[in-house]
Parts: C-alpha cells; structure tokens; sequence
C-alpha cells in the first residue's frame, strides 16, 4: 500500500506559514498595547516590548472563543450534522490545505507592506481576507459563510464586518468622554504631578491591552491551524483547539511582540496625536474594555482600530489637542482596502498553486512568499526604525505619514 504523504507535507507548510503569520501579527501590532505608553515616557521602549510580549503570551490560553470562530465562521467545512465535509478532505484536505495557504500568504504580504509603510493597518482583516479570497477562487462564493441562521450574529458580516465598523467609533467616544473627564477632574492638579501619576496608570492599562491581545489575535492563528488539521482528518473536535496548537501560536506571537513593530508604534505614538499621559491611560482604558469584551462574544475584531480609535478619541476630548487627520486619512484608505487587498492576493497565489497543480503548485507559493517577504525586509534597512529612535520628534514627509528621520539618528 502506497500512502500518500503529499498532503502531510502541505499540512506541514500551512502551520509553519501560520506560526510566520502569527509572528507578522506580533509585530505589526505591538504598538496598539504599548505606543502611547513608549511616546509618553511611562515605559522604556524595549521594557515596554518585553512585558507586551509575555503578556500576550499568556493572554493565548484564556480563551478560545475566537479560534472557534474562525474555525466555525468563515468558511463552510462542515456538512449538515457539523462534521467535516468528505467532499472537501477526501484527498486528504489537499484542495483545502492549499486555499488556507494561499490565504495566510496574502494576510502576510501585506502585513508586511503596511509595516514597511507605518500603517497600522489590520492583521485580523488581512487574515480574513486572504482565506476569504482564497476560498472563493478555490470553492466559489457559496463556500464562504457569509451571515448566520436567524438571528444569531455570526459570519463574516456578524463576526468580522460589523465588530470592525463599531468598534474603533465605540473605543473613540469612551476614550473621548474617558479624556475629557480626567482633564475636568484634575484642572487643579500641576502638569508635572499629573503626567508623573498617569504614566504609572499607563503602565497598568497597557499590560492590560496586551493581555487582551493575545486572547483575541493569537487565536486567530490557533483557529487556521485547527482548520488544516480538520481538513487533513488529523482533529475532529469543531469545539476544542489542540494545546499544542495553543502553545504554538502563543510563542509565535510573544516572540513577534518582542521584536518590536518600531514604524508602526512610532505611527501610532507619534504621527496621529502628541499624547500625554492621562491621554494615554484614557486610551489604553478604552483600547483594553473594547477588546476584552469583543473577545469573550468571539468577535474576531481588529485590536489596531481600537487602539487607533482610542487614540482619535483622546486627541478629540482634549480641549486644545489636534488631530493629524491626513495620517488618520491614510490610515483609514488602508483598513478599507486590507481585506479586499489580501484577498486579491491570495486569489492570485491559490490560481498559480492550482495552475501548476499538487504539491509543487505548493511549493511555488511558498516561494513566492519567501522572495517578497525577503524583498520587503531589505528594503526596511534602508531607512530602519528602532527603539533608539521610535519616539523622535513626528515630521511629515510629503506623502504625510512614515516620514523620513534625521540621518544622524539612523543606525
């Protein structure tokens, strides 16, 4: 009896391709827990990385109602009586293995490509949409579940679409009302005293945030993995994660965190608003509760619109704080085109998969990913960004947003 060990090798691939992917998530959104905290002076930056890190770490294994939700809510895998469907792991998930492929490949170019812009765009919408993408090219677009049965919110509109159009205004007003009352209270209060008493809060709600992190983001990446094991017939539990795949993803993203997204945390912290401290305890306050809650209903929502609502908001309920909108703007263009951007690019890598066919098809998109990652991270050297330099004072480049930093300051 020949086995046919071509599909454990896809397997194989797709979790090393989710790890990597849910290191990109690491990185790219470090800042949402720690940049207000690194621009006000509470924490050191690499003091504020390190403790990120450790609490996303143990944030992963709080919860799993997010793994589930992409594991459950995105596609249909299932048949009628919530098996795995045989018509689409009958070949050993192969078909299957190279849609999530596919769609991890896009979610990590651009992820990529918003990093080495200082975008602080979504790594939760780019995932979505690579899969999204993927499936619709592989399986057409019956194959995507879209809306839930009655009224149960669930889908990619009620656990994707709608946690992403109300949860950065949701974080915006608290943080706004959250901003303006602690101004109010502490008029009285010296600046110097204030700051000082704030930061120490800071500190607080910023470990808070990164906890909140790692319940929410890093399972994303638990649920993907536990779709390819489905496929591939090696789990069958459609309410339970393997905690091998817990610890996993876990370290992927701790690790991740500690890198450090320097371009991004400088965007966040610098580029859309100069933040004090009560602005950054009101922020991360904001940032933490929206998360939490979002993560406990399974809401697969975006943690940097949060974390950039909660800053807008601060910069609005400050009297006298300005806004950069144009940054803002930018930021906005790039959360409306990540989904349908990771799509488009995970279409174009599962058609090239399909084309050649089988396990090299497979073998080329992986390559593709490594050449364009590989691409990417050299050209970042040419104008690198660092904890020796993350918090320099913001100037607009003509494009108004990841300016250019004094040449004496690049190392």
């Amino acid at each position: 009896m020949v086995v046919d060990i071509a599909p454990m090798i896809v397997l194989g691939m797709v979790i090393l391709t989710s790890l990597a992917f849910d290191f990109t998530n690491g990185f790219h959104d470090t800042a949402n827990a720690m940049a207000t905290s690194i621009a006000t002076g509470a924490l050191k930056p690499k003091a504020a990385v390190s403790l990120s890190a450790i609490l996303n770490l143990v944030g992963a294994f709080l919860s799993v109602e997010v793994a589930l939700t992409v594991t459950n809510s995105v596609i249909k895998i299932q048949d009628s009586t919530g098996a795995p469907n045989p018509a689409l792991t009958a070949d050993g998930g192969s078909a299957l293995l190279l849609i999530v492929l596919s769609g991890l490949i896009g979610a990590i170019l651009w992820n990529l490509l918003t990093w080495l812009l200082g975008l602080p765009s979504s790594s939760s919408h780019a995932l979505f949409g690579g899969l999204i993408g993927a499936t619709i090219a592989g399986l057409g677009f019956s194959a995507v579940k879209w809306v839930g049965t009655g009224a149960k919110l669930d889908g990619v509109v009620g656990k994707v679409i709608l946690p992403a159009l109300l949860s950065p205004v949701i974080a915006s007003l608290v943080a706004m009302t959250g901003t303006w009352l602690i101004y109010r209270i502490t008029k009285t209060v010296a600046e110097k005293f204030r700051n000082d008493g704030f930061r120490w809060g800071q500190i607080g709600s910023a470990s808070l945030i990164s906890l909140a992190h790692g319940m929410n983001d890093a399972q994303k990446t638990m649920g993907i993995i536990t779709l390819a094991l489905i496929a591939s017939g090696q789990w069958h539990d459609l309410t339970a994660v393997p905690l091998w795949v817990k610890g996993a993803c876990a370290m992927a993203i701790a690790m991740g965190t500690y890198i450090g997204g320097w371009r991004i945390i400088r965007t966040l912290g610098k580029g859309l608003v100069e933040i004090d401290s009560p602005q950054g305890l009101a922020a991360d306050s904001a940032s933490a509760a929206t998360i939490i809650v979002s993560s406990h209903l399974g809401f697969a929502l975006s943690t940097t619109h949060v974390a950039t609502g909660s800053i807008i908001g601060t910069g609005l309920g400050r009297k006298g704080a300005s806004v950069r909108w144009g940054v803002a703007l930018r930021m906005l263009v790039a959360w409306l085109i990540t989904l349908p951007s990771a799509a488009l690019v995970a279409a174009l890598t599962w058609g090239i998969g399909h084309l050649v066919g089988g396990l090299a098809g497979a073998f080329v998109v992986f390559a593709i990913l490594l050449v364009a990652a590989g691409y990417m991270l050299w050209h970042s050297r040419k104008n690198p960004v660092g904890h020796h330099n993350v918090t320099d004072e913001w100037e607009a480049s003509p494009e108004g947003l990841a300016p250019e930093l004094p040449k004496e300051v690049v190392r």
